[in-house]
């Protein structure tokens, strides 16, 4: 479908990447990596046309149809979720229109005669057609399942997009690629706002596609389910393997160790055949051997190995200074949104020096929880700070409230004290932007870099306890990594949202779980809280109270359900599909009967079938209302 060849796109005179040649087929659902800032998103805004490469080429097959999941998403403002969902059906919403032009104008014309009326039955005819073959009468109902299916519940489709947070928009653009046709899809972090039943939904959607999937992703265990290639970008070159994530770095690995051992080989003989081209050179009855060896070498093609890229961000969360014991004392909190109560008479008390992992679903209240500690709204209960207490608060969606227009520089600077304003900049280099990265805007900051920025922004303020809800969003691995290792010497109190098995690992001696409005406590770390789950890895928890929460209603008429509202859609299509046979038919009958009703008046035939086809379009109307309501009870 898609060949790449030597593409190569660079900014400010450095290559992101170079020469880079692969080939994209039907059925490769391909894991885009590397490291932040490596050019991954520029790599699919290339893909996508968005953006041209400075040297290489793009053949794709012809009227080859591609869907871009871009990070920054703009709605029109005034649009219902459907409305805007419905963007993805862009010629069935113009057939649409158009017949619902030519019924106007049949209901008030009265010309039955004329050349023009008869075109505009022929054109209703051919519309209704079109209409039928592009899936009009399904395009509702697929709407809503993929709604559905990415989370959103009914009620919500009549509310405007502008009243929902990034994420959730994020979600409606990914339903109306889902919905295209696409041949392409180019998914930039699509699971960065999903909960987990729509993660693992997604995951089940991507596998069954045939087109081309190419997916830039952090999740490690959602590359793992969905890829069966990895294609990992690294100082300008690209590395290609038929594998899924995991499988690839270990065969990227085997690989590097065996370049490694050869170049270590060819060196070691290199040395040796160089000792003999200098002793023998100046010898006058071995010259011509020395020559021989000279020219040998000079033939040896140098094993290269593929470099690594090792620059690692450095950093630190010195603590301020030393609160009393109790850093935390929270007593019956209660958060309801509305009617829907998120948590519920929560008590906990965190004292200084622990390290605290939440756990559990999404939409269970953890980052609801960790908001009222930082008191970002107002809440039944009560939260007490300790005495000192020093709160540095790392939200979600922390990258957000950067300042795009700015520079990295101005960023730094603007939230800087008088006492660390002269450090701004070696802070900024301890998280690798260096040199002119400093005047960068932060709107040409990938996901990464814009997270990395938010970190270095949070080491401005004192801290001796902090609070962090999902920090790895958008981090590569090596960088999860240092920070990791930075949060495990942090000498103060720690309270951490992740879903991330392998970065909590030695960050915890306490996890609270949250489930159903209550709070459970564990006292051991995150293995000792999986080892009482019964569980492998965060992933499979989730799915077990995904399971647990739905068995009782859905096991058993889940599937009966889904069947019989697949029946009753079918054949509301169908009926759907007559109605409008029958109508077309009936004014066709009209127009005969307004062009010649002497002729006619006589004929009981065809007054008999005329009035048949009114009694039959009464009892398809009839019977369209009684299954539409089955649909809706459903």
């Amino acid at each position: 479908m898609l060949n790449i060849h030597n593409l190569s796109v660079s900014f400010g005179g450095t290559y992101l990447f170079e020469e880079v040649t692969f080939r994209l087929g039907s059925g490769d659902r391909v894991g885009l990596v590397g490291k932040n800032g490596a050019g991954k998103s520029t790599m699919l805004k290339v893909l996508a046309g968005d953006i041209k490469p400075d040297s290489g080429s793009i053949a794709t097959e012809k009227e080859i149809k591609m869907g871009f999941l871009r990070q920054d998403i703009d709605f029109e403002v005034g649009r219902t979720v459907l409305e805007e969902a419905y963007q993805a059906f862009a010629e069935i919403k113009f057939v649409e229109k158009k017949l619902e032009e030519i019924n106007a104008q049949l209901v008030e014309r009265t010309d039955y005669e004329s050349d023009s009326y008869s075109q505009l039955i022929e054109d209703l005819s051919d519309y209704t057609h079109r209409y039928e073959l592009l899936g009009g009468y399904n395009y509702v109902g697929d709407t809503e399942k993929i709604l559905l299916g990415l989370g959103f519940k009914r009620e919500d489709f009549e509310k405007l997009t502008e009243t929902f947070s990034g994420g959730w928009r994020m979600r409606i653009e990914l339903a109306k690629l889902l919905l295209q046709s696409n041949d392409v899809l180019l998914l930039d972090e699509p699971t960065n706002h999903l909960d987990i039943e729509s993660i693992i939904w997604l995951e089940q959607f991507l596998r069954n596609y045939i087109g081309v999937v190419v997916i830039v992703s952090h999740d490690k265990m959602f590359l793992d389910n969905v890829t069966n290639r990895t294609i990992e970008i690294s100082l300008g070159k690209a590395y290609d393997f038929n594998k899924p994530y995991s499988e690839y770095l270990e065969l990227r690995k085997e690989l590097r160790e065996k370049q490694l051992a050869t170049q270590k080989n060819q060196a070691k003989k290199i040395e040796e055949t160089q000792k003999l081209i200098d002793r023998f050179r100046y010898s006058a009855t071995k010259s011509s051997m020395a020559q021989s060896l000279i020219k040998k070498l000079d033939k040896v093609e140098r094993i290269e190995v593929d470099e690594d890229d090792n620059s690692v961000m450095n950093i630190s969360f010195p603590v301020s200074i030393t609160p009393g014991r109790v850093v935390v004392e929270a007593e019956k909190v209660t958060k309801a949104y509305g009617d829907k109560v998120i948590l519920k008479d929560i008590n906990m008390m965190v004292e200084r020096g622990s390290k605290i992992a939440f756990v559990g679903q999404n939409g269970q209240g953890k980052s609801t929880f960790m908001k009222a500690i930082v008191n970002e709204f107002e809440y039944e209960g009560t939260i007490k700070l300790g005495h000192n207490v020093q709160l540095g608060y790392f939200a979600q969606n922390q990258a957000e409230y950067l300042n795009g227009e700015i520079t990295l520089l101005e960023t730094m600077e603007s939230a800087a004290t008088d006492s660390n304003r002269s450090k701004v900049r070696d802070m900024l280099g301890s998280f690798l932007f260096r040199g002119d990265d400093v005047e960068k805007k932060v709107k040409v900051l990938s996901g990464g870099e814009r997270n990395r920025l938010a970190l270095c922004k949070l080491l401005l303020q004192p801290i001796n306890v902090l609070v962090m809800d999902e920090p790895t969003n958008h981090l590569d691995i090596k960088s999860k990594n240092v920070l990791k290792a930075a949060l495990h010497q942090f000498e103060g109190t720690l309270l951490l949202v992740s879903h991330d098995r392998d970065f909590l690992q030695g960050l915890s001696n306490i996890v609270y779980e949250f489930k159903d409005q209550k709070i459970k406590e564990y006292l051991g770390d995150i293995n000792f809280f999986l080892e009482q789950r019964n569980a492998q890895n965060m992933r499979e928890i989730e799915k077990k109270d995904v399971a647990k929460s739905t068995a009782s209603n859905s096991n058993k008429s889940s599937y009966e359900e889904q069947k019989k509202s697949k029946n009753l859609q079918n054949r509301l299509s169908k009926i759907e599909s007559q109605i409008k046979d029958l109508e077309i038919a009936i004014q066709k009958d009209d127009k005969q009967l307004a062009n010649g009703f002497d002729k006619h008046v006589d004929d009981a035939a065809f007054f008999k079938a005329y009035q048949a086809k009114q009694k039959e379009l009464e009892k398809l109307l009839e019977d369209w209302e009684k299954i539409q309501g089955e649909i809706d009870a459903l």
